[in-house]
């Protein structure tokens, strides 16, 4: 099967587009498209993939996102930035009311982030802070800098669902090889964790925050839109930064701007950067895919991300 596609990313965090209002597939064979354009050792890669899906009476338009490994994500509000900009697109609209997996979110064209950028604003939740639903083992209600037995250490994590759940523990120096341990023993879906759970190691920098994450079905990644989310939320909620004020996170992939709300709202401002439009071959069915064909790049929105970045 033959796809039109869009290699975009938001704030590092990146993907390939299909825009999928017209193409009738079953999940499975969703799962095994991003399993072979999402390989990294393929010929496309990416973080997962996206869909543009179809609106209806509440929504303009949906979204899916599809991990590397093929499991759907609830949400991926760096992926839901271009999403929202290929509808914007599409339909010629400038705001949208975005049906997600299990939830919605609003989403307007922002100011730009810095010249040439691209930038959707985002407004996702309310943040969840029962671990029942995840579940986390026999737990029930908030789990606020707590440690967590099971897990490798002995750091104290908030729990938040952005609805997907994140694990969130502050830092004064982020240890990759310690997140990395945390973060595998989450991805092995053990008995008291079955859904999994992403997990951040956040410093607190001045009045902003930087995040490093191990991304539920990715792994280790450079961007994850919802756990900068989850992040700002739980640093408000634990006092290291405040309610109701803008701040800058930091990743390694690049910058937002976000904001958390008392009623659990978070508020994201960021990029929706296209690198470039082809075409590609995929079988369904078996998860393979030929050499992607581009027919059109775009240095310039590169380079625009590049020098906002720094």
């Amino acid at each position: 099967m033959r796809f039109s596609i869009t290699k975009c990313h938001g704030s590092g965090n990146d993907f390939p587009l299909i825009d999928a209002r017209g193409i009738a597939l079953a999940d499975r064979e969703w799962a095994q498209v991003a399993r072979a354009l999402a390989d990294r050792s393929g010929p496309v890669g990416g973080d997962g993939l996206l869909l543009l899906t179809a609106g209806d009476g509440e929504h303009a338009f949906g979204m899916r996102m599809f991990n590397s490994d093929g499991s759907e994500a609830e949400t991926c509000l760096n992926g839901l930035r271009c999403v929202a900009r290929a509808g914007f697109e599409a339909l010629q609209l400038s705001e949208a009311r975005v049906r997600l997996k299990t939830s919605a979110a609003t989403v307007w064209r922002d100011r730009a982030l810095a010249p040439g950028v691209f930038t959707v604003r985002e407004v996702a939740g309310p943040a969840g802070l029962d671990v029942s639903e995840w579940p986390m083992g026999e737990r029930a209600g908030a789990w606020i800098e707590r440690p967590v037995p099971e897990l490798p250490g002995a750091r104290a994590f908030t729990a938040v669902a952005m609805p997907n759940p994140h694990l969130v523990t502050f830092v004064e120096a982020v240890d990759e090889d310690e997140l990395v341990r945390v973060g595998e023993a989450c991805e092995a879906a053990p008995a008291w964790l079955p859904n999994r759970a992403n997990v951040s190691f956040v410093e607190v920098r001045g009045p902003d925050l930087f995040v490093r994450t191990f991304e539920r079905g990715v792994g280790l990644t450079d961007s994850c839109g919802s756990a900068m989310a989850a992040s700002t939320f739980a640093a408000a909620l634990t006092g290291h930064t405040a309610f109701g004020r803008e701040l800058t996170v930091f990743n390694a992939g690049g910058r937002v701007l976000a904001e958390a709300a008392a009623d659990g709202m978070v508020r994201l401002s960021g990029n929706a950067t296209v690198e470039w439009a082809g075409e590609i071959e995929v079988d369904p069915d078996t998860g393979t895919a030929g050499e992607a064909t581009v027919t059109a790049r775009f240095p310039e929105e590169i380079a625009a991300w590049k020098a906002a970045r720094g």
